[in-house]
């Protein structure tokens, strides 16, 4: 029997210290889990394909790095403010009047350990015990735990490959109680590569005009990785009449490949960004002084490295599509952005896990289970690797479905 990914804790002594409910209740990062478990096997001397990675293997660009160590040398060394690096913030402001279509101030930003603690303290201001998160599934799998860290429950809007993975206005206002608080858009979007159009997202408005307590969180964290044809709209430039209830989250992880620099925002109405700030004071603080210098030089600069960083993952995204399309019992949605495709292989009779286990086990495989995103049909394969590497993985799948 192969290993599990996440085997079960030990149980407490009765005279053990125990821990928070809201800690035990808790549930790890299936994807850290299985990264950890492939990077196992090849200390071990096994021959280990990982599609598994949620970030760019890109080297962050050499201008950016090289701003960073100059601030580094200048002595941008010390504490500053909460909120983010002055300059920064009002880049990002730039950015988003300018790029995005959404006016916004300085003030208006907030620069996070990345898009996941923007998102994070977003949730923590916004959302009490009985309120609701509307979210749409699949899901990115910190989502949910967020929500239910803030004490809210969580009511999940499915969808599936068979019809492109998109929320429609109707499912969104069948969904809506008193208790709806929030309503989180991930577009383009981790798992499913779904990227939602102009008229879709103006259709989605129009509900929530009827609902005026509902909040919105756009996380637009993969909005540069598009497949051809396709257009990245900020859902408060769509519908700026309700620009004071969403909120905006993203960063330079994905875009600028600067995983590791965590590095991100918050951009919405001031009281809840200030309440934010707030917040991150009495936790993390100012983000990495003279990182923020190397974000500067990134989102001041012209996006020729982003580009072209994306036009690799337009041919590794259609290699991968390809390629699985190809395969007997696959469904797909050839994706729209992001680096990941989101096959349902439910035909192959094996839930998600212990489709994964197996693969990882008998083939070498690592890809991340669907049941981590709410999707036990599928499993998630990620772009972000070499040709080679994904006609590799491409291989071990075509060579796993034939021993079924």
């Amino acid at each position: 029997m192969p290993a599990p990914l996440t085997p079960a804790p030990p149980a407490p002594s009765p005279d053990a210290l125990t821990l928070s409910r809201r800690a035990a209740a808790l549930q790890p990062s299936l994807t850290l889990a299985i990264t950890a478990r492939a990077r196992q096997l090849r200390t071990e001397g096994r021959d280990v394909c990982s599609l598994s990675a949620g970030e760019p293997d890109f080297d962050t660009p050499a201008f950016i790095r090289a701003a960073a160590a100059e601030a580094l040398e200048a002595g941008h060394t010390r504490y500053g403010p909460v909120a983010g690096e002055p300059a920064l913030r009002q880049a990002i402001a730039a950015k988003l009047s300018e790029e995005n279509g959404v006016p916004t101030c300085s003030d208006q930003v907030l620069v996070t350990n990345g898009g996941k603690q923007a998102l994070y303290n977003l949730f923590q201001v916004l959302l009490d015990p009985g309120d609701e998160v509307l979210l749409p599934a699949p899901y990115w799998l910190s989502y949910p735990e967020m929500a239910h860290l803030a004490g809210a429950t969580v009511t999940l809007l499915p969808s599936d490959a068979a019809t492109g993975f998109r929320l429609t206005a109707e499912q969104l206002e069948a969904a809506i109680t008193p208790s709806s608080r929030l309503l989180v858009l991930n577009t383009p979007s981790n798992p499913t590569g779904m990227v939602l159009s102009r008229g879709e997202l103006e259709a989605l408005a129009a509900v929530l005009r009827r609902h005026p307590r509902l909040a919105v969180v756009c996380d637009e964290i993969y909005e540069f990785l598009l497949a051809p044809g396709h257009s990245h709209h900020s859902f408060a430039a769509v519908a700026p009449d309700l620009a004071e209830r969403i909120f905006i989250v993203n960063g330079f992880a994905k875009g600028w490949a600067m995983t590791g620099w965590r590095l991100g925002w918050l951009a919405g109405a001031r009281a809840v960004v200030a309440a934010a700030s707030a917040l991150q004071s009495q936790s993390t603080s100012n983000v990495c002084t003279f990182a923020q210098y190397g974000a500067l030089a990134a989102i001041t600069a012209p996006r020729d490295c982003v580009r072209e960083m994306a036009a690799q993952f337009n041919e590794r995204r259609a290699l991968l599509s390809q390629g699985l399309m190809a395969i007997e019992g696959v469904q797909l949605l050839a994706p729209e952005g992001a680096f990941y495709a989101f096959p349902d292989v439910s035909a192959w009779g094996l839930d998600s896990m212990t489709l994964c286990d197996r693969l990882l086990e008998e083939v070498g495989l690592a890809l991340v289970p669907g049941i981590a995103f709410g999707d036990d049909r599928c499993i998630r394969l990620s772009c972000a690797a070499s040709l080679d590497t994904l006609e590799d993985g491409l291989a071990r799948l075509r060579r796993f479905r034939t021993s079924l």
